[in-house]
């Protein structure tokens, strides 16, 4: 027993000789010193972590001095945090230390912040904001980071140039502005620390979506929007601070075009595909109006022609159409000129033929454009109730939306349901002339008892209302109170213009056919991507 325990010391003893000289040997080189450092290093922050991670423990409740489950351990957050920005070089906490060829990586020689000596400056941003429908320009500017006070100053300085009413959904607005250093930090610094629970590629697990942090504007500088091809508004701070806005208006540069073509199925499609502007095209078709009836003049071969004006701005761009100067339509048997003349400048332009007589007659022979008639004046068989019935009007067959002018100036006198008309419109015109359409869709906007409307003004839509099998226009004429067909009224024609009047007018003709001699008719062919309903709605 005794030999046992005295070998037992002497190879203890030995084995404690062989440790020593070995240490003092790895002590004796720098390889071995490192791996000692690195290992003590090592060791002492495994140390710290495994203190952390016992700190974030929960209490253990129902046991001794900590029954009650109050904790003072280091929050669990505050863990997360520390581990994450942790250094990768220390971020192993392995038992064992670096190799001993192996020498640790000195850190990184700290990077000097100049900011703290030069506070940097505002940084100048441009962004474009566009209308959504129902949208205020103030309410998207606020959207956008805007200050509510700068949102409502821009806008107070705005509608001394423009009426910010005027404002349509899809209108975009660059808006530049200035952003505050110290806030975008701020606001990167909480979105840096930001903490979530849940698994970064699952959304579902991440709890309730929370709004982006948006960079924070402190200043806004200008915005500046163009309502029109050729108007250009800013609105910018002038040397006091306070919103001025500019409008700058385009130089368009005029340009005149004559074109014509052959009627095939319309006299919309026709215009269209000769390379005539939709607008222009609906200036014809008023023009037209008076004298011309769509339904039952114009066949396959006819021919017209047109002169017209337009505008481009500076850089070639098309800014707007210009008025029809000319235009003439050969009906087969019978041609329709008309030359445009002013004699009023404070009164809208009038077309007159070539002896110097409009030809605006006091009521227009067709109410909507395009339309086919598809039921006469007179004794019928009514669809609905069934029995043979006095048809007191004509119906146009036209989709449900189409644009219903007013057959003549004058005073709308019943505006609202009526009976099997549905939506029922009147107006009293002069000399005991009236007319009334019916089954309409809706009244335009401003259209009631009492308002005085203008020959061509759009008044209602057409639809489908009241008693109706389907979509039309049922429109009449009536003389004293009573309605009469329509297509067979005699009413009064235009003014014939006399003496100086009429000399004035006859230059203005010669001039405008001289104009036409000198220019080359043009008939190309052009995609036809819109109707006139859609033309009227712009």
């Amino acid at each position: 027993m005794e030999r046992r325990s005295q070998f037992t010391i002497l190879s203890a003893a030995n084995d404690w000789q062989k440790s020593a000289r070995t240490a003092a040997s790895a002590l004796g080189s720098t390889d071995g010193r490192w791996a000692l450092v690195s290992t003590s290093l090592t060791a002492m922050i495994a140390g710290s972590i495994a203190w952390l991670a016992i700190g974030t423990m929960p209490p253990m409740k129902g046991h001794g001095a900590n029954a009650s489950g109050h904790s003072t351990f280091l929050p669990y957050t505050l863990f997360q945090r520390l581990t994450r920005s942790a250094d990768g070089a220390y971020a192993s906490i392995a038992p064992f230390g670096p190799a001993s060829n192996s020498r640790p990586k000195a850190p990184p020689a700290p990077v000097l912040d100049q900011s703290d000596d030069e506070p940097k400056s505002p940084s100048i941003e441009t962004r474009t904001v566009t209308l959504d429908s129902g949208d205020t320009l103030a309410g998207a500017l606020e959207d956008a980071g805007i200050s509510g006070d700068d949102a409502t100053a821009a806008v107070a300085a705005l509608v001394k140039v423009y009426d910010s009413r005027d404002l349509r959904a899809g209108q975009s607005f660059d808006i530049t502005y200035s952003t505050d250093p110290a806030a975008v930090h701020e606001a990167e610094q909480s979105s840096q620390f930001s903490t979530t629970t849940g698994e970064e590629d699952d959304a579902d697990a991440n709890g309730p979506i929370e709004p982006a942090t948006t960079t924070p504007v402190s200043h806004l500088v200008s915005i500046s929007f163009s309502p029109s091809v050729e108007q250009d508004i800013t609105i910018a701070r002038d040397a006091s601070g306070a919103f001025v806005a500019n409008q700058t208006t385009k130089q368009l540069a005029r340009h005149e075009h004559r074109a014509g073509g052959t009627i095939d199925s319309s006299l919309y499609l026709a215009a269209r595909q000769a390379g005539i502007p939709a607008d222009i095209v609906v200036q014809m078709i008023h023009v037209f109006s008076y004298e011309v009836d769509f339904q039952r003049d114009l066949r396959p071969g006819n021919t017209f022609e047109v002169y017209y004006s337009y505008y481009d701005t500076p850089d070639g761009e098309h800014a707007r159409a210009g008025d029809v100067s000319y235009v003439t339509m050969n009906l087969g048997g019978r041609t329709v000129t008309l030359y445009r003349y002013q004699p009023d400048p404070k009164e809208p332009a009038d077309y007159f033929n070539a002896k110097g007589q409009s030809a605006k007659s006091m009521l227009m022979k067709t109410p909507v454009d395009g339309a086919r008639i598809s039921s006469g004046f007179g004794m019928r068989f009514h669809p609905v109730l069934g029995y043979s019935r006095m048809h007191k009007g004509i119906d146009f067959a036209v989709p449900v939306g189409t644009p219903v002018m007013a057959a003549g100036s004058g005073v709308v006198q019943i505006a609202g349901r009526l009976g099997g008309y549905g939506n029922y419109l009147r107006i009293n015109h002069q000399n005991g002339y009236g007319t009334a359409y019916g089954h309409l869709s809706r009244l335009a906007p401003g259209i009631h008892s009492g308002s005085h409307v203008h020959q061509g003004q759009i008044v209602a839509y057409s639809g489908n209302t009241g008693m109706s099998t389907g979509p039309h226009l049922h429109y009449e004429i009536l003389v004293s109170g009573a309605q009469v067909n329509p297509l067979k009224v005699k009413v009064a024609t235009g003014r014939l213009l006399s003496g100086k009047e009429r000399q004035l007018f006859m230059s203005e003709r010669l001039h405008i056919d001289a104009q036409l001699a000198a220019m080359k008719l043009e008939t190309k062919l052009a995609d036809v991507s819109t109707d006139l309903r859609q033309a009227k709605a712009k």
